[in-house]
C-alpha cells in the first residue's frame, strides 16, 4: 500500500470513527412534544397525591386556609404546564363565598360572619383552530375535603385521598398531557372547585363568573374518587354518572376510554357532584369515578395508604386519547331523551 493510499484510508477510518462516537455520545433527538407526556407516570401521580392528601394539608377543609393552599399548589402546577390563568383578574384563583362553619369562632373584633371565603383554581388552554376555539370543554375536580373533624381511632385529619385528591391529580395529569404538544383545536378549561363538600359553593361562583361564555361549553367531565378500583366494573375501568343521559360516555368509550355506565344508579351520583350545577345550565356534564362504596368514605382512613396507584395510572391513561380527541373534533354531545336535568 502506498503512503498516500494509507493516509487516505486512515483519514476515512478516523472520520468514520468520529461519526460513530458522535452518534453514540450525542443525545438522542428530543421526543416530539406531541408524545412527551402521553404516557402517565405513576411517580408523578404519587407525588401529587402525597402532597394533596398529606397530614400537612389538614384535610383541605372547605372554605379554609388549607383549601387555599391546595388551590395555590394547583395553580403553580398549571403555571408549570404553560396553561394560562383564568381566575379573578389575571390570577388562577377565584374567591367566592361559602357558609361559615357552625363551629367557627368569632374573630378578634367580635366578626360573627355568616360567610367565609372559598377558592377555585381555573386555567385555560386556548384552542388553536379559529373555527373551534370558541367552543370549550371543561375538565374539573373539587379541591376540598372535610378538614379536621371528630377523631376516629385517634385520627382527626380527614385526608380525602380518594375524595378528591385523586380527582385533582387526574385533572392535573390531563392538563399536563393536553398542554405538552400542539394546542388542541377547541379551548380546554381546567377547573378545580372549592367547597363541594359544603354544597358546591365554588362551583356556583364559577358559574356566576365563568372565564368563557357558558353557551360555548360543549361538555364537562368532573373527576371524583378514582383512587381505588370498583369491584362492580372491569379492572381499571371507570364509570360515568348519568351515562344514559347523553351520548358523551358511549362516544368516549368508542375512542378508547375505559368508561362504563354507573353500576349504582340508585345512589344518584349524577346529582351529587359539581357536574350537576353545570348540567342544570344545559351543559353536557358528567362525573367520572370508580367509587365502590368503600368503608373509608368521609373518614380519616381515606388516606394515601389506601390508594391503588396501578389502577389510577391505568385509568387516567385511558382518558388521555379520548379527551384529546374530544378537544380536536367538531363533534358535539347531546342529551338523550329526557336526560337533561
Amino acid at each position: 500500500m502506498t503512503h498516500h493510499a494509507f493516509t487516505r484510508n486512515l483519514v476515512a477510518f478516523l472520520l468514520m470513527l468520529t461519526g460513530a462516537l458522535a452518534s453514540a455520545e450525542s443525545p438522542a433527538p428530543a421526543q416530539s412534544c406531541v408524545s412527551r407526556y402521553t404516557t402517565v407516570q405513576m411517580n408523578s401521580i404519587r407525588g401529587e397525591m402525597e402532597f394533596l392528601a398529606s397530614d400537612a394539608m389538614r384535610g383541605r377543609g372547605s372554605a379554609t386556609h388549607d383549601e387555599l393552599l391546595a388551590a395555590t399548589y394547583v395553580a403553580s402546577r398549571l403555571r408549570e404546564f404553560g396553561i394560562e390563568p383564568a381566575g379573578d383578574g389575571k390570577s388562577y384563583l377565584q374567591q367566592g363565598e361559602a357558609p361559615a362553619s357552625p363551629n367557627q369562632q368569632p374573630g378578634m373584633d367580635g366578626n360573627s360572619r355568616s360567610t367565609r371565603a372559598t377558592w377555585n383554581t381555573v386555567g385555560i388552554l386556548w384552542g388553536s383552530d379559529p373555527n373551534l376555539k370558541q367552543q370549550a370543554i371543561i375538565v374539573s375536580a373539587h379541591l376540598d375535603h372535610l378538614g379536621i373533624g371528630v377523631p376516629i381511632q385517634g385520627d382527626s385529619i380527614y385526608n380525602g385521598a380518594d375524595d378528591d385528591a385523586s380527582g385533582i391529580t387526574a385533572v392535573l395529569e390531563l392538563a399536563r398531557a393536553l398542554s405538552s404538544g400542539p394546542k388542541p383545536k377547541r379551548t380546554v378549561v381546567f377547573a378545580f372547585f372549592g367547597s363541594e363538600e359544603l354544597g358546591g359553593f365554588g362551583n356556583r361562583y364559577f358559574l356566576e363568573h365563568p372565564p368563557i361564555p357558558l353557551s360555548s361549553v360543549v361538555a364537562d367531565l368532573e373527576f371524583e374518587m378514582i383512587g381505588r378500583r370498583d369491584p362492580a366494573v372491569a379492572k381499571d375501568h371507570l364509570w360515568l354518572t348519568g351515562y344514559d343521559r347523553s351520548d358523551l360516555g358511549p362516544e368516549l368509550a368508542k375512542h378508547g376510554a375505559h368508561l362504563v355506565a354507573d353500576p349504582r344508579p340508585e345512589q344518584h351520583f349524577f346529582q351529587r357532584s359539581d357536574n350537576y350545577g353545570l348540567a342544570k345550565h344545559g351543559i353536557i356534564a358528567h362525573t367520572v369515578s370508580s367509587f365502590g362504596l368503600h368503608a373509608d368514605y368521609h373518614k380519616p382512613s381515606d388516606e394515601i395508604s389506601r390508594i391503588d396507584f396501578d389502577h389510577m395510572t391505568e385509568a387516567i391513561q385511558s382518558m388521555i386519547d379520548p379527551i384529546e380527541w374530544l378537544a380536536n373534533t367538531d363533534w358535539k354531545p347531546h342529551w338523550v331523551g329526557a336526560g337533561k336535568p
